[in-house]
């Protein structure tokens, strides 16, 4: 089989025969490129796998995409925030191109521009709508190789991260009034997102075993499972959370859909609500700086830090989809002096025991014994929990 390389205008072309019929295929300003298709084309031919790919327009594509993809695989809030940036933004530039003829060359150009008008974080989600929609082009056989492999993203500079200590959480605490105070402490005793909190339901209050059951968050007051088989999970409750817990159960307003944390009249919260006439003037009152919401939870794991217990149990504890994620989040806070002198303390408990393993014989610990607690009764006076790894 023989092919030859052909020009129109200023693009070069592999022309291959198949079937008796001539196909022009596409290989870019040069010679070079051309010849690269055609030895491609021609191998794939010698060896009995060429595949002519779907003509199909990348607009075209992306309505086959949602359609089998995305309307069955995202969260409400996904499906919304990326069907924005296709609708608004993607489809408007390539929507006419033939999707196995966009290139590398011409996403970069385009994420380049953008990287003008917006910040680093929003181009780079943008650049995951992109990647995961080539990514599927690629998958089921309408384009050939993937332009994004190489594609470059802005950099960002990682905000430092927000945290209250827990002497600041106790000023802002006592400045809450009583419709959240409960929630507000519910959040920074266990690391509970937002949507997780105003979602949870009293049926995933388990008073045996002193743990919340996470399956559902709150999002535009609509309920949806949680992103990740992580974020379904047992979070331990300390005896402080329990007690209160049972407290605000007997003032809780009464909620049709059983919420643990409704709004003064029984519905479901509203997060916007609830940050401007609740979160925000408790920390004006108790004089502390301005922080998210999200502090409540950076705040959990930075005790759970200096507490010293394990990563991955924390990692478990708060929901995210893997120990890598927590390091990369929360690993500047084991570089803390403190921290790792509390590590070397325990290595030394390990070793002297050892020195001498007839005359001290290590003891056998429970699972519940291995996780160590909260030290709360040295920073706030919180009653540490009686919490174990759970299943």
């Amino acid at each position: 089989m023989k092919g030859s390389i052909q020009q129109k205008g200023k693009t070069y072309y592999a022309v291959i025969a198949i079937n008796g019929k001539r196909k022009w295929l596409k290989g870019g300003r040069t010679k070079k490129d051309a010849q690269k298709v055609l030895n491609e084309k021609l191998q794939e031919i010698d060896n009995g796998n060429y595949k002519e790919l779907p003509k199909i327009s990348f607009g075209e594509f992306i309505k086959i995409w949602k359609r089998d993809y995305a309307d069955i695989s995202f969260k409400p809030s996904t499906k919304k925030s990326f069907y924005d940036i296709i609708d608004r933004l993607l489809n408007p530039v390539f929507s006419n191109f033939q999707i196995n003829s966009i290139q590398t060359g011409q996403l970069q150009t385009y994420i380049s521009g953008r990287a003008k008008e917006v910040m680093p974080n929003t181009v780079r989600n943008e650049v995951t709508v992109i990647k995961l929609i080539f990514k599927y082009a690629v998958r089921w056989g309408y384009i050939k190789n993937n332009p994004t492999e190489n594609l470059d993203r802005p950099k960002i500079d990682k905000p430092e991260i927000e945290i209250l200590s827990p002497a600041e959480f106790e000023l802002f605490i006592e400045k809450v009034e009583r419709p959240y105070k409960a929630a507000f402490l519910t959040a920074f005793l266990t690391g509970l997102r937002a949507g997780e909190l105003w979602g949870l339901q009293w049926s995933s209050v388990d008073w045996t075993s002193k743990q919340i059951h996470v399956k559902q968050s709150l999002w535009r007051n609509e309920f949806q499972k949680p992103k990740t088989k992580n974020a379904m999970r047992k979070v331990d409750m300390t005896d402080r959370l329990v007690r209160e817990l049972k407290k605000w159960k007997l003032a809780c307003p009464i909620s049709k859909d059983d919420l643990v944390f409704p709004s003064p009249e029984g519905c479901r919260t509203m997060h916007t609500n609830v940050m401007n006439r609740f979160f925000n003037p408790a920390l004006r009152r108790a004089e502390l700086r301005h922080v998210s919401f999200h502090s409540l939870r950076h705040g959990n794991v930075s005790m759970r830090i200096q507490a010293g217990q394990n990563i991955k149990y924390i990692q478990i504890q708060i929901g995210h989809a893997s120990i890598n994620m927590t390091l990369d989040v929360y690993g500047h806070l084991f570089n803390d002096f403190d921290f790792s002198r509390k590590q070397v303390e325990l290595l030394e408990s390990v070793r002297k025991p050892l020195e001498n393993p007839l005359e001290n014989p290590p003891k056998q610990k429970s699972a519940s014994t291995q996780v160590i607690e909260f030290n709360m009764e040295r920073a706030t006076g919180l009653e540490p929990a009686t919490s174990s790894l759970g299943s």
